[in-house]
């Protein structure tokens, strides 16, 4: 979908791709994600990327779009005439009004990426799954998995539960 290199674009994208993701039955949540997610990267684009085409800044036209494949992985996509510099995620300071949207898309997305084009466009993309908050679960178990490795209690000579308690007897 081509849409306006400026804030009217954004609205327009979030409007149409929000009433064909809830006709293809995407759960409310990862509706609101999507958007979130498409809002950022049209914001990003309209803000550090060129329109497509031609123009310098301005008039002119980005690409949006997204597709869901039938294992739940949704695919949003952004195309600008690209920019001074790349699509990369910021520590901005606690006062600062912007520099969060790639910290905000890393925190929904399962991954994303930056593809350049033959001509200069600048495409950055972002997968999300159809159901977050099992991923964010599996997530957090791998994670605490790779992080707490302690032997197991029968695996410990010597050690006498029963003996180490004595001491606090009524």
């Amino acid at each position: 979908m081509a849409v306006p290199h400026g804030p009217a674009g954004v609205g327009q994208a979030r409007r149409r791709m929000r009433a064909e993701l809830r006709r293809r039955g995407v759960a409310e949540t990862v509706l609101d994600d999507a958007v979130l997610i498409l809002s950022e990267l049209l914001s990003n684009a309209c803000r550090h990327g060129r329109p497509l085409g031609e123009e310098q800044s301005g008039d002119g036209e980005v690409l949006a779009a997204w597709r869901v494949e039938d294992d739940g992985l949704l695919t949003l996509e952004v195309t600008d005439g690209g920019g001074p510099t790349r699509p990369m995620p910021s520590t901005p300071s606690v006062t600062a009004h912007g520099g969060r949207g790639l910290n905000i898309i890393s925190a929904l997305a399962e991954e994303w990426g930056v593809r350049d084009g033959v001509t200069g466009e600048v495409t950055v993309w972002v997968a999300v799954r159809d159901c977050p908050l099992q991923l964010a679960a599996r997530r957090r178990r791998e994670d605490l998995t790779a992080r707490v490795t302690s032997p197991a209690v029968s695996s410990l000579a010597g050690l006498d539960l029963a003996e180490a308690f004595e001491d606090f007897e009524d």
